[in-house]
This record gives C-alpha cells, structure tokens and sequence, in this order.
C-alpha cells in the first residue's frame, strides 16, 4: 500500500514538474517587454533629448517625429548593434525589446514633424539648394522634407545635429549606405568642407 502511494506521489510531482519545465519553456519565448507599457509610455522616455512627441528642442538631438517606421526601427537597431556611433543611444536601445522599439516606431511616425527653429545664412542655403540637387535629390526627395524615401527627414532639421552626423560618414566612423558614400564623397572632393555647410544651411533653413 505505501508503495503505491509512494508510486502515484511520484506520478503527480512528474506531472507538476513536466507543466512547470512547459510553462517556463513558453515564457522564454515571449518577448520581454515592459508590463503594461502602452507606445506613448515607452515614447515619454525619449522626451528629455527628443522632446514631447519627438519635437526636439535641442539642437544636439534629432527631430525624431514623423519619421518612417523602417528608418526609425533600422536607426534603433543600428545603435544597439553598435553600427551608428553614439555616446548614449547604443545603451537606450539595447534596453528596448523588438516589440518595444516596433511600438516606438508606430507612435513616432504618426506624429507630425515640426522644424527647428534656428537663424542661417540665406547666400549660403541657396548655393546649398544647388548641391542638394546635384547630389542629395534622387535618395532626399522633395529637398529633404519627404519621409517616404525612409533615408530620414533632412528638411528643417537641426544643423549641429546634421553637422555631426555628416562628420561620421566622412570620416568613417559611420557607413553609409554605398550610394549615399558614393554622392557624399564626390560632393567633398569638389566643394570641401565649404560644400558641406552650405547643404546643411540649406536642410536647415527648410520649413
């Protein structure tokens, strides 16, 4: 009798212990995210660098509304993975998940873009409007303002911020995407550093 007892106690702790390993098992596969995060949660994070509703006022920071969900996903994938260079965003993204970044991007692209507000040189934009034709028009449609090419709104962005992000992918520090090199260089190979400011007072005198 004590046997049998013995035999179904050990049937029933199998049996417990089977649904336990299952149930763990199942979890793994869940991606981790933030409990009861809703997108607009998760996007009050970025508000201190990127301002409310990615409306940057920090001329350090992008204007981040309004973007493409392809071009934001790829950009926070390529910060995680340590592609784009970065001082602090490679830490904030690799603390998102894939789902909480693919939130992130639905929330952002349906926010409108709002342009910096920053003085600039009008001679020099309009020598840049010039380049931007020559060089930057097939890949930044409509000068830089359309987010449909998912290549990132140029138009009305700040102009450190452009400043820097040009400075990596000349100097490497940044890949570019091959096209994108390929204009770029050309671009400073002929104009110099000259060339560049002038395409970014223009970007940045776009509204």
């Amino acid at each position: 009798m004590e046997s049998r007892f013995m035999l179904t106690g050990m049937l029933i702790a199998g049996t417990l212990l089977g649904l336990s390993t299952s149930a763990l098992a199942a979890d793994k596969k869940k991606p981790a995210t933030m409990t009861g995060a809703s997108a607009s949660m998760l996007a009050n994070t970025c508000n201190g660098c990127h301002g409310p509703n990615g409306a940057s006022v920090g001329p350090a920071s992008p204007i981040i509304g309004g973007f493409s969900k392809d071009y934001f996903v790829e950009t926070m994938e390529g910060f995680a993975s340590g592609e784009i260079p970065s001082t602090i965003m490679g830490r904030i993204a690799k603390g998102y998940s894939e789902e909480e970044i693919d939130a992130l991007a639905d929330y952002f692209v349906k926010q409108k873009f709002v342009p910096a507000r920053q003085s600039g040189d009008a001679k020099l934009a309009k020598k840049g409007a010039k380049l931007h034709d020559k060089y930057c028009e097939k890949c930044h449609e409509d000068g830089g303002v359309s987010a449909e090419d998912d290549a990132g709104i140029l138009a009305g962005q700040w102009a450190p911020y452009l400043d820097m992000t040009l400075a990596d992918f000349l100097k490497g520090d940044r890949q570019a995407p091959k096209k994108m090199a390929k204009k770029l260089k050309k671009l400073h190979e002929k104009e110099g550093d000259a060339g560049i400011k002038a395409l970014i007072a223009y970007y940045a005198s776009r509204k």
